[in-house]
């Protein structure tokens, strides 16, 4: 199980989901229609880390962040 934190005004609480990478976590995801134009448009991390490589393997207790755009200075 891996813990799915959605960050900002995505305005969802967490979940935890059995996945394996983020390929398949973003095929999940997009079935729910309040958060599909949020992936198109999200960063995500790993453990605190930027992930860009869809196929990285997922360990049990890891933490996914959605990290929606944001503006600032």
């Amino acid at each position: 199980m891996v813990k799915i934190e959605f960050l900002g005004p995505i305005n969802k609480d967490n979940i935890e989901i059995d996945v394996k990478n983020l390929k398949q976590l973003k095929e999940i995801l997009k079935k729910d229609e309040s958060l599909k134009e949020w992936l198109e448009l999200c960063a995500i991390s790993l453990n605190d880390e930027m992930l860009f490589d869809e196929n990285i393997n997922f360990k049990d207790g890891d933490k996914i962040c959605l990290l929606p755009p944001v503006c600032g200075g």
